[in-house]
C-alpha cells in the first residue's frame, strides 16, 4: 500500500517549497483525464496545511466538474469537516469571468466572485473552493482567464497555493492559468505506459512561459518509481 504522507513528504522537499519563506502557487495537471490529479493534489493540500502548518488553499480549477469538495466531504473523518461558504476572494478579484453577465434588479452585473465559494476544512488552515455551476443561467459561459491578479492576491493571504487543474486533453484551463504558477507538477499514473501525452504538454507548458518543476508518477493506482525530479520525458 503506498504511504501518502511520505510521498507527499518527499514531494515537498523535492519542490524546495519553503525556500525562502515566500508564498508559492503550484499547479497539478495532467495530459488526459484518470491520472489522479486530484488525488495528488488534494493529499499535497493537506499535507502543507497539516503537517507542515502552512495556510493552505485548494483552487479546483475544473470549474464544469467540481469533486474537491464532495471528496473531502466523504473523508471528513481524515480531512476533517468542511466549514460554512464563505468569499473565495481576498480583494474581488477572480480566475475566471462568467458571459454574458447575470444582471442584478439595480442594474449592476453579478460579480464573479459570487460563483464561487470558499469553505474550511477541519482547522482554518486548509481552505477549498467550489464553483456554483449551479447558478449559471441560460447561456451563459466560464471563461478563464489568462491574468496574474486572482493568483497575486491569494499569495498575499495564504503560504500555499494548490491548483487541481482539469486534463489538459478537455480543457485549456490548466494551460491558461500556468504561467502565472511558481512550479506546474505533471501527474502520470503509474501504469501509464505512453509518455507521448505527457511530453506534448511539458512542451506546451514551456512555451506557455510557465516553469515545469517535474513529473509526479502516481502510485495510488499500481506501484512505480516515486517522485521523479526533473522533467524527464
Amino acid at each position: 500500500m503506498v504511504d501518502l504522507r511520505s510521498e507527499m513528504a518527499e514531494l515537498w522537499a523535492a519542490l524546495s517549497v519553503s525556500a525562502g519563506g515566500r508564498s508559492r502557487a503550484i499547479e497539478f495537471v495532467a495530459a488526459r483525464a484518470g491520472e489522479g490529479v486530484s488525488t495528488i493534489a488534494r493529499e499535497f493540500a493537506h499535507y502543507a496545511a497539516r503537517a507542515v502548518g502552512c495556510r493552505t488553499w485548494l483552487i479546483d480549477l475544473d470549474l464544469m466538474s467540481q469533486t474537491q469538495t464532495d471528496c473531502l466531504a466523504r473523508d471528513s473523518g481524515r480531512f476533517g469537516a468542511l466549514g460554512p461558504p464563505a468569499a473565495a476572494t481576498p480583494d474581488g478579484s477572480m480566475f475566471f469571468s462568467v458571459r454574458p453577465p447575470s444582471v442584478r434588479p439595480d442594474g449592476r452585473a453579478w460579480p464573479d466572485s459570487r460563483y464561487v465559494a470558499a469553505q474550511s476544512v477541519g482547522a482554518p488552515g486548509l481552505w477549498v473552493t467550489r464553483f456554483r455551476r449551479e447558478a449559471l443561467r441560460g447561456r451563459q459561459a466560464v471563461q478563464v482567464l489568462a491574468s496574474a491578479d486572482y493568483w497575486n492576491a491569494l499569495r498575499r493571504h495564504a503560504d500555499i497555493v494548490v491548483v487541481d487543474a482539469p486534463a489538459a486533453a478537455r480543457s485549456r484551463a490548466g494551460l491558461t492559468v500556468a504561467p502565472f504558477m511558481d512550479e506546474v507538477v505533471l501527474v502520470v499514473a503509474a501504469d501509464e505506459g505512453d509518455a507521448s501525452a505527457p511530453a506534448r504538454l511539458r512542451d506546451e507548458l514551456a512555451d506557455a512561459g510557465a516553469r515545469c518543476a517535474g513529473l509526479f508518477v502516481n502510485r495510488v493506482r499500481a506501484e512505480a518509481p516515486p517522485f521523479l525530479r526533473g522533467a524527464a520525458l
